[in-house]
């Protein structure tokens, strides 16, 4: 009877172990994605600051934290039960409001808001294995915090200038830095000029590291493209009338 009880106990252990055990994420790598604000003014003809902008110059601005499957597609949208609640992240909002800002949006004044709440609603519902929305949305600000896009650029030359640089040659650049190649998105200025818009950096699926891309989205860009302007104060347009591509991503 003593020998019954004893394996029972054990049973017991293993199966409590083995349901305190979380289950490991089922997508397989993060892109980390920052946008360049430039590219949404001078893609749109105007663009719309974000109110806490105040007069700093403009900087590389986070878009998301992306899951992402080795077979190219993505998951989206995966829990409505657990929307975007600011009141999660309130310690955070004074940060975000910094480096996570919606430049391009329906109409001014913006509201970075909206941005966060599409971020979290379509890809941090999906990784909840990983994160909570705190979490999610510090990871993210802490990693802003460890790589300045614009300062590792104009260490080798490349400003924001309206001025042409190879692909190779921004990629390169931030590779020396990170020790990976990243992705990089393109959009087209007024006259159809390739530009930089958004760089990939790409993570492991529990963020510890960076990891090499699988594949980049580096087909928009040709192999010399510009690096636009930071917008100024007096060429910002008052509305929009179409909504900005960083919006809708």
């Amino acid at each position: 009877m003593t020998g019954i009880i004893i394996v029972s106990f054990l049973i017991l252990q293993v199966l409590v172990v083995s349901s305190s055990q979380t289950a490991p994420p089922d997508f397989n790598f993060f892109y980390w994605v920052n946008y360049w604000p430039g590219a949404i003014c001078d893609s749109q003809k105007g663009c719309c600051p974000p109110p806490t902008r105040g007069n700093k110059s403009p900087d590389f601005m986070i878009h998301g934290l992306w899951p992402q499957f080795i077979n190219g597609t993505w998951p989206a949208f995966c829990d409505q039960t657990n929307l975007f609640d600011i009141s999660k992240i309130s310690d955070l909002v004074s940060k975000m409001e910094k480096k996570w800002t919606e430049w391009g949006v329906w109409v001014c004044p913006s509201n970075e808001t909206n941005l966060w709440e599409h971020e979290w609603n379509k890809h941090g519902t999906c990784v909840q294995s990983v994160f909570d929305q705190h979490s999610y949305f510090n990871t993210n600000l802490k990693f802003r915090q460890k790589i300045n896009f614009l300062s590792i650029l104009k260490q080798k030359g490349i400003k924001p200038n309206d001025g042409f640089y190879g692909l190779n040659e921004i990629k390169n650049a931030i590779k020396c830095a990170i020790g990976f190649a990243p992705g990089i998105e393109c959009n087209e200025d007024v006259e159809g000029n390739k530009q930089l818009f958004q760089i990939y950096i790409c993570l492991d699926n529990y963020t510890k590291e960076f990891v090499e891309c699988p594949y980049v989205p580096d087909k928009s860009c040709t192999s010399t493209i510009k690096f636009p302007k930071s917008p100024e104060k007096d060429s910002l347009g008052e509305h929009l009338s179409v909504m900005a591509s960083v919006s809708t991503t």
